[in-house]
């Protein structure tokens, strides 16, 4: 019996199809090429719609399909594509914000003289997440990985002319490539150590499920670490969060798509599709709850104090995503992919909220906004829909999400990282709530505020569509229904309703926006109530914990150091070399050229020359 998942490979193709024909077509395409970008997502959303329809009775069983790649001597490297209920919500994850940013972008970039570009660079990139999603072993899974990492570098440094941007764009590029390695490393010694040396997930998962020992403790806590190094890079989990902050200098719609469902999503969904690895060495399992509630709590601080309106939210999506690596720390595989799930919606709308309003009033900084929510109403309000989310205030979608989080964390017998998670959520709320009331309440502080204006229609219809997800998508799990990780997991549901978590979780979120709205609302609290009791702690935080500054005395400097110094021993040494040996045949050339001048004389006096250095030779021999 024929079924969509047999035509899942179709779902990339369809925008590497669009790139390919943008391509093709150059910069003079325009709205064309628009089109053309918006129709390839658009064909892979409806196709993965498809399939998640099929699966979402639950009968449907795993679709696996692929050729042989390579074949050297007996071993045989495959490619191939699988369908399960963990890739095919992915496809429709990453397939649905694809669209809506492409149907966003073309009213925010429809004035840039490179949009078909735009577009032809979006689709690429979408292509390769898909890809990676589908991929059926890590070895594939490897390749769109990098493919990522590469679409990524041309996206955020679209507007090349801007330095920042090309700098963002090769920290982002070099950054990443530290976990990349990691990942590679995890590649081949699987490679090494598996059984027929298998990479396809469903072999992994029979050797690591059952724990037959074919693999000792050390090297699965080793392959973990690397693979989970691979996913700190791609996540942007601290200690290489550094990356992702600066790929703000990208267009806004390209901060959408990274930082809401695609490719910092990536780290997470590899450390899901190859959790069995990780499950099996508790070492590894602490090692990513204790940095994925670290980077939780450590960014929400970092998000307290930034003035761009983008950069706010990017520190917001590293925290988040801490809090999903604290989920499969835990053990919850179900409680961060619901948390993938609905972070994506309520992040993508988020994003594309603070586009509209960079659109609108033509700053990044907050400090020359204000009320700037009674000219720009759509905006305003499908932003605050996305900010409750976002704080964990129920029934909105992040509510649920949260909750599943802080509740694998409690039950999982971590009260330390429970309370770490919970920290972070007022902290979330707080900056949130900062956000919200100095943007888009208040009088305006500026003259491009005072002339605001709200976005055009299609720009504005993806933030009513998300903002409606950001409100519905959370109730597929609940505490008193746990439908979403039976489906997900195959698991039957855990009785998981924690009144304590709940009740910790809607005040915290709540404290949070009212010390906000004291602050920046009302006017009650000074403004420089933290700054002017305890200015040291500030300042450290605004300096982002001088992080980058660290990385730059201890890699930076002497990494360009000692490429100097290789630039030195390469022009003075091994150019000099060769420069002294051409100038030796140039001087003796020219020299010959002195002799063999046609006088007899010189040539009479060459031979007596010669005549004399051989008699000196033959009467010193004896001297030899």
């Amino acid at each position: 019996m024929s079924s969509f998942a047999q035509y899942a490979w179709l779902v990339p193709v369809f925008p590497l199809a669009s790139f390919a024909v943008l391509t093709a077509l150059g910069r003079g395409a325009r709205m064309t090429g628009a089109w053309i970008g918006t129709l390839g997502t658009l064909l892979s959303l409806a196709l993965s719609l498809c399939i998640v329809s099929e699966r979402l009775g639950g009968t449907a069983e795993d679709y696996r399909s692929g050729i042989d790649w390579l074949r050297v001597g007996g071993l045989t490297l495959g490619a191939g594509f699988e369908v399960t209920n963990l890739t095919s919500l992915m496809l429709v994850v990453v397939s649905l914000v694809s669209f809506l940013v492409n149907v966003y972008s073309q009213g925010y970039m429809k004035d840039d003289e490179r949009i078909s570009t735009f577009f032809a660079y979006v689709a690429l990139f979408t292509s390769s997440m898909l890809g990676l999603v589908l991929a059926d072993n890590l070895l594939t899974l490897y390749v769109f990985w990098e493919l990522v990492g590469v679409c990524s570098f041309l996206l955020v440094g679209f507007w090349f002319h801007k330095p920042e941007a090309k700098a963002a764009a090769k920290k982002a590029f070099i950054v990443t490539r530290i976990g990349d390695l990691g990942l590679l490393i995890a590649v081949l010694l699987l490679f090494w150590y598996m059984p027929d040396h298998a990479l396809d997930f469903a072999s992994i998962h029979n050797v690591f499920d059952t724990q037959s020992g074919v693999i000792s403790t050390g090297i699965t806590t080793l392959i973990a670490l690397l693979i989970f190094l691979g996913a700190v890079g791609k996540s942007g989990q601290f200690p290489l969060h550094v990356w992702l902050p600066d790929a703000m200098e990208g267009p806004t719609p390209i901060s959408a798509l990274i930082h809401a469902a695609t490719m910092v999503a990536a780290g997470v969904f590899l450390v899901a599709r190859t959790f069995d690895i990780f499950d099996a060495s508790q070492v590894a399992m602490n090692t990513v709850a204790i940095v994925g509630a670290f980077t939780a709590i450590f960014a929400a601080t970092i998000g307290l104090v930034q003035n761009d309106i983008k950069r706010v939210l990017a520190y917001s999506t590293v925290s988040q995503l801490g809090y999903m690596m604290l989920a499969l720390g835990v053990g919850s595989v179900t409680g961060a992919m619901f948390h993938l799930f609905t972070h994506a919606f309520f992040k993508a709308l988020l994003f594309l909220g603070a586009g509209s309003v960079i659109h609108g009033v033509h700053t990044q900084d907050i400090r020359e906004m204000g009320g700037v929510g009674r000219k720009m109403k759509v905006t305003a309000w499908t932003f605050g829909i996305g900010a409750l989310a976002l704080s964990g205030i129920p029934p909105l979608s992040g509510f649920w999400s949260k909750d599943a989080v802080l509740t694998a964390a409690l039950d999982g017998g971590h009260p330390l990282l429970f309370v770490v998670g919970a920290v972070a959520a007022f902290f979330t709320a707080l900056y949130m709530a900062r956000l919200f009331f100095l943007v888009f309440t208040g009088s305006p502080r500026s003259d491009s505020a005072s002339r605001a204006h709200e976005s055009p229609d299609v720009m504005t219809l993806p933030l009513l569509v998300l903002a409606v997800l950001a409100i519905a998508s959370g109730f597929v799990e609940t505490p008193w229904k746990g439908w979403f990780g039976e489906w997900l997991t195959g698991a039957a549901p855990d009785e998981h309703t924690n009144v304590l978590v709940i009740v910790v979780s809607v005040a915290v979120g709540l404290l949070g926006l009212y010390l906000g709205w004291l602050i920046y609302g009302k006017g009650s609290v000074s403004r420089d109530v933290f700054s002017s009791k305890a200015p040291g702690i500030v300042a450290l935080i605004e300096r982002k914990y001088y992080i980058d500054e660290l990385y730059r005395y201890l890699f930076v400097k002497p990494l360009q150091g000692l490429g100097k110094a290789l630039h030195a021993f390469d022009d003075y040494v091994v150019d000099g070399a060769v420069r002294l040996a051409g100038y030796s045949v140039s001087t003796l050339g020219r020299l010959n050229t002195r002799l063999q001048n046609g006088q007899l004389q010189a040539y009479a006096l060459t031979a007596l020359i010669g005549l004399v250095i051989l008699a000196l030779a033959i009467a010193g021999r004896r001297f030899w």
